[in-house]
């Protein structure tokens, strides 16, 4: 099949947080899917520090790489084993140390069974709000350098989008981050905004520079923002 993504270059630099917007289909997904292999480039390279991301072991490679999805995926078992995701041996004072700045401590300890509540099949359902928050209580347990953010675009109740927004401000905090953002305030606060059509780069800059400009950012912005 045709590229998906053509002609692209990208310095990220460390503690940067660039945000990806554009119109579905433009590229961002897989962009970003390339940091941890879920596919390799046709042609080209991907490094982390200076390191060809072919030349090391997925295992440490995807160690350094904390993924918070749009959909996040519960497996059958309990909610310390769900933020354990892929550990069989854990700490449960790490765990409940990563939902406390997930903010998910406060509704996990109101559960029946806490943190041995049983959730996927036949478990507890919890909200897409609670949801979000384990998955970044899962980031938080690895401790990733580079941090991989597709925002969900389906509106959370006012209470848990601030308690998301509030978690992931402090997750974000000196890392690399690579935000496929569908929020007018994760856009405003990025250190660079990627603008991307048809597999490439189409613009790059602050959201103030991109604004002056008067191009396809600001019309993207006054089509999905205003």
């Amino acid at each position: 099949g045709a590229s998906v993504l053509k002609n692209l270059s990208l310095l990220a630099l460390p503690g940067e947080k660039i945000a990806l917007v554009g119109a579905s289909g433009a590229g961002k997904t897989t962009l970003v899917n390339l940091l941890p292999r879920f596919y390799d480039p046709q042609a080209g390279e991907i490094l982390i520090d200076g390191i060809d991301v072919r030349d090391v072991t997925l295992k440490s490679l995807r160690h350094q790489i904390g993924i918070v999805p749009q959909e996040v995926t519960l497996f059958s078992g309990t909610i310390a084993q769900n933020i354990a995701f892929g550990q069989r041996e854990f700490d449960l004072t790490e765990v409940q140390a990563a939902a406390e700045i997930a903010n998910a401590h406060q509704f996990i300890i109101e559960l029946s069974q806490g943190y041995y509540t049983w959730v996927g099949e036949r478990g507890v359902n919890l909200s897409g709000g609670q949801r979000q928050r384990i998955a970044i209580a899962r980031a938080v347990l690895l401790n990733p350098s580079i941090l991989i953010l597709d925002e969900a675009t389906s509106a959370l109740d006012s209470e848990s989008e601030a308690l998301v927004q509030e978690a992931l401000e402090r997750i974000m905090k000196d890392r690399t981050v690579f935000i496929i953002a569908h929020r007018l305030a994760t856009v405003r606060r990025a250190d660079r905004i990627l603008v991307m059509e048809q597999g490439r780069i189409a613009e790059s800059g602050t959201h103030t520079e991109l604004l002056e400009q008067g191009k396809r950012y600001a019309r993207f912005y006054a089509q999905q923002f205003s």
